[in-house]
């Protein structure tokens, strides 16, 4: 019983060790993309902030509705063979 309590608490400290970085962050090291990011005047896309999603819930529920359910392939175009002759015919 007390060895196994003694391999709990160990594994506790040992995933503890794992943890531990050789940074502050785990940003770090990203010095040129948070430099230019803090000059951006503003880095969103303007579509961002339109709210008003054009399109209906009827349009949305046929896209659904199809998804879910395809409509079946159309049928392969007929394909026809002669067999026999070639049609000419040579008179003498």
């Amino acid at each position: 019983m007390i060895l196994i309590l003694c391999g709990g608490a160990l594994s506790g400290c040992a995933a503890d060790y794992l943890n531990h970085y050789d940074t502050v962050t785990l940003a770090a090291g990203d010095t040129q993309k948070y430099n230019s990011m803090l000059q951006t005047v503003d880095p969103l896309n303007p579509a961002s902030k339109n709210t008003h999603i054009e399109g209906d819930g009827t349009r949305a529920a046929l896209i659904a509705h199809n998804y879910k359910f395809p409509p079946p392939p159309p049928p392969p175009p007929a394909i026809t063979v002669n067999v026999g002759g070639s049609g000419v015919t040579t008179t003498q």
